[in-house]
């Protein structure tokens, strides 16, 4: 017999002698003789101890302080065990409690207790404890759980009590079944992305606990970094979490920062509160930073109202909300106006800057409509705003915004389509400004008229020829942004209306020729013309604006004639298996008439000087769509492309595999030749070159020759440059550029935690986040660039830039920005910034060391988003602050 067995048997014997005095009450009062009783009593300990104590079960077990009653079915016999699984405890007891254990369960009948040992569950209700000793008192409807030291005096099997969604770690557990209080010791629970340690710990009836001498902290290690200490600490669940004075305590050293009293959130969802502004100094004086409050509306929209103030007067106001519909739509909305006061009043450099900034996000699922579609992109606001108020590298260095919210409606079955838009493009450096109000096009996909309905074999050349339609509509104004809600301003709005038919096919000739004829026409409406004359006494031109409706129609040819022609040169033996050139020549013609003929009325003749000389206009210069193009063309074009391949022999120990490699993407050459022109009539010849070097280092090329020499002031003449200068062509601009980019194998380094919120607002703000799974990033970038064929300062731009990013350690991550301009032999703008992962902290360093954009700003926050203005900010701003 085991260990176990002598154990289980010792057990069940003494119990059952104590169960002989109830047993012998029980069975005398049913009339029988103590010797039956004696003789019933050693059978039920002979079968109790033939069975394992941890596999018994009393289906009902039923104890008082004046009698032990068993029922004809408090014992239920199995095959093999005698099952103990759960025990109604006295008329108080809502629920049976469940219970077993590894080791053993003792049961004390005349102190109504019970004993687990090792690994002990009880079950009760929503309630579930694991502990190494249970003990139950069924007299005081109490439990007690602690761990049990082992042979090194560790202390093992620690009581953990899970209730709902609460989960306590502790050194003891008291427990009332009766007023669901309890009472714990050397407390750890987490609540929400918080964790609470206690000394001592009493649970009330309602769920809220009452800890003394706690500490609050989101830091998630046994021993926390961190962590707010408090003597008293009230924690109501999915609620909040309130303290009385605290300190706040970093690595076990308490620092100056005392509070009166604590409030932190406790609520899964979203929820409302005030958001606590960073504090700090900076050239525009003492400051309050993005405090405000949050408006947690719902699971589909949210919204926050935060600003700024400094104590020289300058200040911020932001409103940010951000929304979501499921398979229906989502998006952002945030609009910021900033007032900066610059110097003092008293001195002449004061200056007030009022400026504003308008971002809107918005995309429409497909599910929500398959036939149209709707998105927004807005960036629009003030020139200076973003020099006005510190931002970051990519909005200093842009200087170019635009927007764009378009309308896409599409007919299932049908061939016609329209879309509707608004745009802008702002420069921020010229202060340019032009917007589209609106834009419209309407579409008719290609047709082919003439195609048989039910064909039989290849179709024929004419069955191939299409028409399609696209007609659009613009209102469109190019100004100042300082002048744009002038009034004045929407008389220089410019309406225009097109159609454009543009009809072609296409088929092959001489077996290998693909031969595409095209006749494009075209309808342009305006509702304004313009007409100008000559004014003799102030020797100028005016212009005169004449409103009216007025149609300008043109239309041209075209053919073109294309091949492809394959070359391969093969070798047997060697690791080169084969080098492939593929030659893509292609020759067009194109014929446009003059309509600068008087006949078309299009263009018209002004005397421009005192000497009577006659320039020819358009009526519609500077409309919308153009003008009918003036002088014939009679164009003959030319281009060549070019590829190079070679396949390499990659032997192993199966078999010989094929590797194919790109030598050259694309070698280009092109230029055309007008027939119609009296003058310059050869076109630019234009080299263009590709490829990719090593998989990550792509290289490209282009020069443009000119096959005519120019005068004094740089200017074509009709002589060949072969003619003046012996060389048959003229370099007029050339270009180099070589991009490389390297990115180290990715590790296993981040951290696989995150809600699904967290990874929305990551998708939202990439900048924030920081991967260390990606050991490192390199984009390194060279250009050269210079026109008119001379290797001068004056006309040539050659720049090195390079950015990327570096995991020193599972913890450090540096990044950077920066390059090199090597005609003015100086850095061009150049970030640093620096993060450390310090567990629940993180430290951010961004620095631009050099430049009108010069500043740092140093950070070292808590992470977790309910401690998130648990933060030390230190900066310096830029010298346009000053």
């Amino acid at each position: 017999m085991s260990r176990k067995s002598v154990h289980s048997v010792f057990f069940s014997t003494v119990n059952c002698l104590r169960l002989l005095p109830s047993c012998r009450s029980l069975f005398s009062k049913a009339g029988h003789s103590n010797t039956q009783i004696l003789s019933i009593a050693m059978l039920l300990c002979f079968l109790l101890s033939c069975f394992d104590v941890n596999a018994q079960t009393i289906d009902s077990l039923s104890t008082n302080t004046d009698s032990l009653r068993l029922t004809a079915d408090s014992l239920a016999i199995g095959k093999d065990s005698l099952l103990v699984d759960s025990l109604q405890l006295g008329d108080d007891f809502k629920s049976k409690v469940k219970y077993s254990a590894d080791d053993s369960i003792v049961y004390d009948i005349p102190g109504e207790k019970i004993f687990l040992y090792g690994n002990g569950v009880i079950d009760y209700e929503d309630i579930h404890l694991t502990a190494n000793y249970i003990e139950i008192n069924n007299e005081q409807r109490t439990l007690f759980a602690r761990g049990v030291k082992d042979s090194t005096d560790t202390v093992r099997g620690k009581p953990i009590f899970k209730q709902g969604s609460e989960d306590f770690n502790a050194e003891t557990i008291t427990y009332n079944f009766k007023t669901k209080k309890g009472k714990i010791s050397e407390i750890s629970t987490q609540e929400g992305e918080s964790f609470i340690h206690g000394e001592t710990v009493k649970k009330m009836a309602d769920n809220s606990t009452y800890i003394k001498h706690g500490y609050y902290t989101t830091c998630d290690a046994e021993h926390p970094h961190y962590y707010i200490a408090a003597n008293k600490i009230k924690v109501i669940p999915n609620n909040k979490i309130v303290t009385g004075p605290a300190n706040l305590v970093i690595s076990d050293v308490p620092t100056f920062v005392l509070v009166p009293f604590g409030f932190f959130p406790n609520k899964t969802g979203r929820s409302s509160g005030i958001i606590f502004p960073a504090y700090g100094e900076s050239n525009l004086g003492f400051f309050l930073q993005n405090g405000g409050y949050y408006f947690g509306m719902n699971d589909h929209i949210d919204a926050a109202i935060t600003g700024d103030i400094f104590s020289l007067g300058s200040w911020k106001l932001n409103l940010l909300s951000n929304y979501s519909w499921r398979y229906r739509f989502g998006g952002s909305f945030a609009v910021s106006y900033a007032e900066t006061v610059n110097s003092q009043k008293e001195l002449p450099d004061y200056q007030v800057n009022k400026d504003f900034f308008i971002r809107w996000n918005h995309t429409v699922d497909p599910k929500a409509n398959p036939n149209s579609t709707f998105s927004a992109s807005v960036n629009a606001g003030s020139s200076t705003y973003f020099r006005n108020t510190l931002s970051n590298a990519n909005n200093f260095l842009n200087n170019t915004f635009q927007s764009s919210i378009s309308y896409s409606k599409f007919f299932p079955g049908k061939p016609y389509s329209y879309s509707v838009s608004l745009s802008d493009i702002q420069n921020v450096s010229t202060r340019d400004i032009t917007l589209n109000l609106p834009s419209a096009t309407f579409n008719i996909n290609r047709i082919t008229p003439f195609q048989r309905k039910y064909a039989s074999g290849s179709l024929r050349w004419y069955e191939k020829i299409g028409v399609s339609t696209t007609s659009s509509i613009i209102n469109t104004i190019s100004t100042k942004d300082t002048l744009l809600f002038k009034e004045e301003a929407i008389k220089n709005f410019r309406t225009g209306i097109q159609h454009s038919i543009p009809i072609n096919t296409s088929f092959m000739a001489l077996k290998y020729l693909t031969v595409t004829p095209a006749v494009n026409l075209t309808e342009r409406w305006y509702f304004k013309s313009f007409e100008k004359s000559y004014d003799a006494a102030a020797d100028s031109v005016l212009i005169d604006t004449l409103e009216g409706f007025k149609a300008a129609h043109e239309y041209s040819a075209s053919l073109s004639a294309n091949t492809r022609i394959y070359g391969q040169l093969q070798f047997r033996k060697g690791k080169i298996a084969a080098i492939r050139h593929i030659l893509t020549p292609n020759v067009s013609y194109s014929w446009r008439p003059d309509f600068g003929q008087s006949k078309y009325g299009y263009y018209k003749y002004v005397t421009s000087d005192s000497i009577g000389t006659q320039t020819q206009y358009s009526i519609f210069e500077n409309s919308v769509y153009g003008t009918p193009g003036s002088g014939k063309s009679s164009l003959i074009g030319f281009s060549l492309d070019n590829n190079l391949e070679m396949k390499l022999r990659q032997v192993t120990d199966s078999a010989v595999n094929i590797k194919k490699v790109k030598l050259l993407e694309s070698l280009s050459l092109s230029t055309a030749y007008n027939l119609a022109a009296d003058s310059l009539q050869f076109s630019l010849v234009n080299l263009a070159a590709r490829s990719t070097i090593v998989d990550n280092i792509n290289v490209a090329a282009t020069m443009s020759f000119d096959p005519y020499a120019t005068n004094e002031k740089e200017q074509r003449i009709n002589q060949y440059y072969l003619k003046t200068d012996g060389n048959l062509l003229r370099l007029v601009s050339s270009g180099l550029s070589v991009n490389w980019n390297l990115r180290g194998k990715k590790t296993d380094y981040q951290s696989s935690k995150g809600t699904k919120q967290e990874l929305n607002s990551i998708n939202k703000n990439p900048d924030d986040y920081i991967d260390f799974s990606i050991p490192f990033n390199l984009a390194v970038g060279y250009s050269i660039n210079y026109t008119n064929g001379a290797y001068t300062a004056d006309n040539t731009i050659q720049t090195l830039s390079f950015n990327g990013d570096i995991t020193l350690t599972p913890k450090w991550k540096i990044t950077f920005y920066s390059g090199y301009d090597f005609i003015q032999n100086q850095l061009s703008y150049t970030t640093l910034g620096f993060y450390r992962d310090l567990h629940c902290w993180e430290m951010r360093l961004n620095w631009t060391p050099m430049g009108q954009q010069a500043n740092y700003n140093f950070q070292i926050n808590v992470k977790s988003s309910i401690l998130q203005d648990l933060k030390l900010v230190k900066r310096k701003d830029p010298e346009y602050f000053n």
